[in-house]
C-alpha cells in the first residue's frame, strides 16, 4: 500500500524528499531564473538548495524529538510534495531562508515542555523570527507565536516574556552598528517592504487554482480532526500541537496580506500543513480511504506538471 512505504522512517524515504525538492527547485529555476549560468551563479543556486532541504530536515527533527507524528516520514514526504504541487514556492531565495530560521523558532519554542533552559529557548525564538523578518518583512508575524506559546505553557514569570524583547533588540543593534560600517547609514540592513496586498490575480491559473484547491481543502479537514485530537493528548505535549496549529494560522495570514504575490509566501503554510495532514492520515482506520486520500496527494502535483509540459509544448 502506498501509506505503508512511509510507514516507518527509513534512509530511502530522504533519498526521496531530496528528488523531489531538488525536481522542484529546478522547475522553478528553469522557470524563471534568466541569468547567465556562472560560478558564482551556481553556488548561490545550490546554497539556497541546501538551505532549502535542511529546511525539511528540521522539520523531521521537530516532529520526531518532541512526538507531533508516530514517528513515520509522512511529514516531510507531504512537505516535499507541496513543493511538487506549487514549486513557485521556492522563487525567492529570501523567502526559503526566513523560512529555515522560521522553522528553527520553532524548534525552539516546541522544546518549551521540556521545562529546561527556557530562557535561552525564548531569546534564540526571538532572535531566529527577526532575523527571518530582516529576510521577509512579514515574518515579523512570527512573533506573536512566543506570547501564544507562553499562554499555552500557563507562564506566569515575568523575564520570561521580557527575554524575546531582548532577543529582537539584540538584532537590531547589531543591525544598525554594521549598516553604520558597511552602508554609513543606519538603516540600510532593515526590510522596508511593509506594504500589503489583497491582489490574488498571480493564482489566476489552472495550476494553481487546482493546487490551492487541494492544498486547502485538505488542510481545513485535517484541522477539524487536529482540533478534536487535543483531548487524546497528555497535558506536556498539548502545547506543542496548539504552537503548530497558531503556526498555521499565521502563515496563513501572512499568505492573505503579503505584496507581489509569487507564490513563495506559500512555503510558509507547508510545514504546519504537513505535520498536521500527516496526524490526521496515521489516524484514519479505513485503510482504503487512507490510501486515496494520500494517493490523490502524491499523484495531483505529477498530473499538474505532465498537463503544464504538454501545454507548452
Amino acid at each position: 500500500m502506498i501509506t505503508s512505504i512511509f510507514s516507518k522512517s527509513k534512509p530511502i524515504n530522504f533519498l526521496i524528499v531530496f528528488v523531489l525538492t531538488a525536481l522542484s527547485f529546478l522547475i522553478v529555476k528553469f522557470k524563471y531564473v534568466q541569468e547567465p549560468v556562472a560560478s558564482l551563479f551556481i553556488l548561490k543556486q545550490v546554497s539556497t538548495f541546501m538551505v532549502a532541504y535542511l529546511s525539511i530536515l528540521l522539520l523531521n527533527f521537530i516532529t520526531t524529538k518532541n512526538d507531533l507524528t508516530q514517528k513515520s516520514n509522512l511529514e516531510i514526504i507531504l512537505f516535499s510534495l507541496f513543493l511538487l504541487l506549487i514549486p513557485d514556492a521556492l522563487v525567492s531565495a529570501k523567502v526559503i531562508w526566513a523560512n529555515f530560521f522560521i522553522l528553527f523558532a520553532l524548534r525552539r519554542l516546541i522544546s518549551l515542555r521540556t521545562k529546561k533552559n527556557t530562557k535561552s529557548k525564548l531569546f534564540d525564538a526571538a532572535l531566529c523570527i527577526t532575523i527571518a523578518w530582516l529576510f521577509y518583512f512579514w515574518a515579523i508575524l512570527f512573533l506573536v507565536l512566543i506570547p501564544l506559546v507562553l499562554l499555552f505553557h500557563s507562564s506566569n514569570d515575568v523575564k520570561h516574556w521580557l527575554i524575546p524583547i531582548v532577543g529582537v533588540v539584540t538584532v537590531f543593534i547589531l543591525c544598525i552598528s554594521t549598516s553604520i560600517v558597511v552602508n554609513n547609514s543606519y538603516l540600510g540592513f532593515f526590510n522596508s517592504n511593509y506594504q500589503t496586498s489583497f491582489s490574488f490575480i498571480k493564482y489566476n491559473s489552472l495550476p494553481f487554482l487546482v493546487a490551492l484547491t487541494l492544498l486547502f481543502s485538505f488542510g481545513f479537514w485535517s484541522v477539524f480532526y487536529y482540533l478534536k485530537s487535543f483531548r487524546t493528548k497528555i497535558r506536556t505535549i498539548r502545547p506543542a500541537y496548539k504552537t503548530i496549529l497558531a503556526m498555521l494560522i499565521l502563515a496563513f495570514i501572512l499568505f492573505v496580506i503579503a505584496p507581489n504575490k509569487n507564490g513563495s509566501e506559500i512555503l510558509f503554510l507547508f510545514a504546519p500543513l504537513a505535520i498536521i495532514i500527516a496526524n490526521y492520515i496515521e489516524t484514519i482506520s479505513d485503510k482504503w480511504f487512507k490510501q486515496v486520500f494520500f494517493g490523490v496527494l502524491l499523484v495531483t502535483p505529477i498530473i499538474l506538471l505532465v498537463l503544464q509540459f504538454f501545454t507548452k509544448s
